[in-house]
């Protein structure tokens, strides 16, 4: 503890576990710091599922139905699901020509814009170009871009464009699905970063109590942890940590239920993803449900895990997901929690407190990407370069 880094870490969120591991390959002395006992903060795998039931009060003990307790790895925050059953909308003739056309779509050549100005033509102009229905315009923006509601309808369609891209050469790179889902659970992400970072000389201490985070002339200098201090010059946090530098934009529903069936007419499928478009159903904001099961080694044989969630936007939040609950009856037991959604109120820059934002109710990890991108920009000044961390991976340990 007492010795000085470049960057201290709180937390083992996957947000701060991958900025720790880019930070260590960036050659900095990094110190990750949990209060907890186990890896995945807010992002955590609960295991075994007896500790689910008292993490949410459920009384008494699991059925015997639901199998041993130690073969369920439950998310508290589901991201990175697969979608399987989307295809249908594709063998539309005039979806097919706007996705050719995505596809061909290059920023540099001019020649494929078709008369569109992606700085300047609307996404809503775009869909009208090619005379796409509301179902498959709801579909596009919020399935495939992965927006969260319809404001970007009416922005330069450029952005929409390559986000359609990003997901069409994400399902072109696996073949069924875009999305990935590491088995036992999401809890194994942050454990891999913070591996990556203790390979490149990071050190890690889970069950660390914080006392004090030291702040002098208005700058970071140090974390204060049993009596003893750790200096450093960047701090990098949740909001946990630092409750009177974050405030409350909203919250979060989500609800854990465990299955013994799929979901209904998604053609048994062991993973899905729904996305209930907010227009749909006369919301602001999307429904997210995702499932998964026994064949991803996160609940015991024949059991399957449906997660529902979205932004709240009224006094009875669990009102605004029966649409989604109606989907997955029967239901054997539900887990229901209510979180805030905490953003920082600065930008760290002169204070070197870097905040992260808690995450919202989308089931993929697009918008904790991006957070990563801007605090990593924040802190050094320069966009984030895969390629470049990947040089210097191989500077230090060679081609693999």
């Amino acid at each position: 503890m007492n010795e000085e880094y470049d960057v201290i870490v709180l937390g083992t969120g996957l947000t701060e576990c991958i900025l720790s591991g880019i930070m260590s390959v960036n050659g900095k002395k990094v110190l990750h710091m949990d209060r907890n006992p186990y890896y995945g903060g807010e992002s955590a795998s609960i295991t075994p599922l007896e500790d689910l039931y008292k993490r949410f009060k459920i009384p008494g003990s699991p059925p015997e139905s639901m199998g041993r307790g130690r073969d369920w790895n439950v998310d508290l925050i589901p991201k990175f699901l697969m979608a399987n059953g989307l295809m249908g909308l594709f063998e539309k003739r005039r979806f097919r020509k706007f996705l050719v056309y995505v596809a061909n779509f290059d920023e540099k050549d001019p020649r494929t814009f078709e008369g569109i100005d992606p700085k300047k033509t609307t996404m809503r102009e775009v869909y009208k170009k090619f005379d796409l229905g509301q179902d498959v315009i709801d579909f596009t923006g919020h399935a495939l871009a992965l927006y969260r509601t319809d404001d970007y309808l009416d922005q330069p369609c450029y952005e929409t464009i390559n986000r359609i891209k990003l997901y069409s050469e994400s399902l072109a790179r696996y073949g069924k699905s875009p999305y990935l889902y590491p088995l036992y659970g999401l809890g194994e992400l942050p454990q891999g970063f913070a591996r990556l970072s203790a390979i490149y000389g990071g050190t890690y201490m889970l069950n660390k109590p914080i006392e004090e985070i030291i702040v002098q002339n208005g700058k970071v200098i140090g974390v204060k942890s049993e009596g003893e201090i750790a200096r450093c010059k960047q701090l990098i946090c949740d909001p946990s940590y630092v409750k009177d530098r974050v405030e409350k934009v909203g919250q979060v529903i989500r609800v854990i239920c465990i299955l013994s069936h799929p979901i209904k007419n998604t053609n048994d499928a062991n993973s899905c993803q729904i996305i209930i478009p907010q227009n749909q159903v006369n919301r602001k904001s999307d429904i997210y449900v995702c499932m998964i099961s026994f064949a991803h080694n996160v609940a015991a044989q024949g059991k399957y895990i449906a997660i529902v969630s979205t932004t709240v936007e009224t006094k009875e939040p669990e009102k605004e997901i029966r649409p989604a609950l109606e989907l997955l009856e029967p239901i054997e037991q539900k887990f229901v929690s209510i979180s805030d959604l905490l953003v920082p109120k600065d930008l760290g820059m002169e204070s070197q407190i870097f905040i992260s934002r808690t995450y919202d109710a989308t089931t993929h990890f697009e918008t904790t990407c991006d957070d990563i991108k801007n605090i990593y920009k924040r802190m050094t000044g320069s966009e984030f370069d895969f390629e470049e961390m990947k040089r210097k991976k191989n500077d230090i340990y060679g081609e693999d």
